[in-house]
């Protein structure tokens, strides 16, 4: 059994285990991925307006209430500030807050609730406009990169039309402008603009057609939410950019325009090139970048706001926490200044090693490796001959030694018997009268034999 119950646990599945972080970051990905920009209405609860400028605050109804948050920009828009209790319609995104691991709204624009019939019809309009394809990304049109002539339809008295060609002067002052006078609101100015925008169209009275008006609520917009005029500007022939109020105003114009502008000052600065264009691209990479500190900022500052409301004495928190960012960047600076020492140390090092390194010094270093080798080259062939010739001159003498000549340089003789002179080893292969050939240490001789001694002391048998 104990076997059993071990095979079965190293089979099981490994474990994928979540932390906090990983799970909230997952929920927060999925949720902002998942809903679109969204219209809610409900009442408003538990309402504060933070120091920082950020507003906090429930959107609830019978059954269901969710914690929203309004940022400082958004905010500052507002017209009114609202209050518990009222009765509001709002826009916002689906977001997370990660470190309270809470589900909130982020929301971009807040009005009272009485637009809400008007709002809905809005609505139904725009997306049976979207279903014709009237916003579709791919009817628009680029704008001409430098205009000669601007149509600009709006009404002739207001502010709008002074910014706008204020603007339009001040960036390229070349540019002539053919302005449309048209009231934007109340009886008679829908078709006075739809007549406005086929003149421009049937005529090609100029270049780009400049849609603008100020600022209002969604009633004072209506003329710039009506179907017929938005799809005048969708059989317009010509560039079509539309300029309507504050940033957080929006129109059906807009959708269905080749160019939307927050402003009207933002259209007429869209459709016209800045004399001092060359900075653009440095203007650009900076707006981003404020954009990206400006959200990091705010999400800081929202849970800096929520700590706040958790203090007891708001005044002692921001003491520790400014002491808590003196050692923080204390800590930074060591860090910092210590990781820049190493990287000079190893930067030194490098340095050296490439400097010893090159190849004159490389040569030079070779140069004294080959000298020193063939010093030692010929130390050892000195040394060898030397070891070989006292070698070879022993050898010689042992030789010598053992050579046949020395014995006979002693008095010995060779014996030997003609005609083969084969060698003679022993007395008894010799007789009386045998003619022999004596080897001697010098020179030889040949001799007759007078007696034959076989005896090994030398006596005569």
């Amino acid at each position: 059994m104990p076997a059993e119950a071990a095979i079965t646990i190293d089979s099981a599945p490994a474990r994928d285990v979540y932390t906090p972080s990983r799970l909230t970051l997952e929920v927060r990905t999925l949720l902002e991925a998942g809903f679109p920009l969204l219209w809610l209405e409900g009442e408003i609860g538990n309402f504060t307006a933070a120091a920082s400028g950020h507003l906090y605050f429930t959107l609830k109804d019978a059954r269901a209430q969710v914690r929203c948050v309004m940022f400082r920009s958004r905010a500052s828009l507002l017209r009114e500030r609202p209050r518990t209790g009222d009765q509001v319609l709002l826009r916002a995104r689906v977001s997370f807050y990660e470190d309270r691991g809470e589900f909130q709204l982020l929301v971009e624009h807040l009005e009272p609730a009485g637009d809400g019939a008007l709002r809905r019809a809005l609505e139904e309009l725009k997306a049976r406009l979207a279903a014709e394809g009237l916003f579709d990304l791919a009817r628009k049109r680029p704008l001409p990169a430098l205009p000669q002539r601007l149509v600009l339809i709006t009404s002739p008295r207001g502010a709008a039309v002074h910014d706008v060609l204020t603007t339009l002067a001040r960036r390229w002052p070349a540019a002539d402008v053919l302005l449309l006078p048209v009231p934007v609101q109340g009886e008679g100015a829908v078709p006075a603009i739809e007549r406005a925008i086929d003149l421009a169209s049937e005529n090609a009275l100029g270049d780009v057609l400049l849609l603008v008006r100020g600022g209002g609520s969604l009633e004072d917009l209506a003329s710039f939410n009506d179907e017929a005029v938005v799809r005048a500007l969708a059989r317009c022939t010509l560039p079509t950019v539309v300029g309507v109020g504050h940033e957080v105003d929006f129109s059906l114009a807009d959708l269905v325009a080749d160019q939307r502008a927050p402003t009207p000052t933002a259209a007429a600065e869209l459709v016209l090139p800045d004399r001092a264009e060359w900075l653009a691209g440095l203007g650009q990479w900076q707006r981003r970048l404020l954009r990206a500190m400006h959200h990091q900022m705010e999400r800081r500052q929202q849970r800096v706001d929520y700590l706040a409301r958790r203090l007891v004495h708001p005044g002692e928190r921001l003491r520790r926490l400014d002491d808590d960012l003196v050692r923080l960047e204390r800590r930074l600076t060591l860090a910092m200044q210590g990781g820049l020492d190493r990287r000079q140390a190893r930067a030194q090092a490098l340095l050296a090693w490439l400097r010893a390194a090159t190849p004159a010094g490389r040569i030079g270093v070779g140069r004294d490796h080959l000298r020193n080798a063939a010093s030692r080259l010929a130390r050892a062939q000195t040394a060898l001959l030397r070891t070989r010739g006292e070698a070879l001159s022993a050898a010689a003498a042992r030789l010598h030694t053992l050579s046949p000549l020395a014995t006979l340089g002693r008095g010995y003789a060779i014996v030997a018997r003609p005609p083969d002179l084969p060698v003679v080893h022993a007395a008894a292969q010799l007789a009386v009268g045998d003619r022999v050939r004596l080897r001697l240490g010098t020179g030889s001789a040949d001799a007759r034999i007078e007696a034959v001694d076989s005896d090994s002391e030398g006596r005569p048998q």
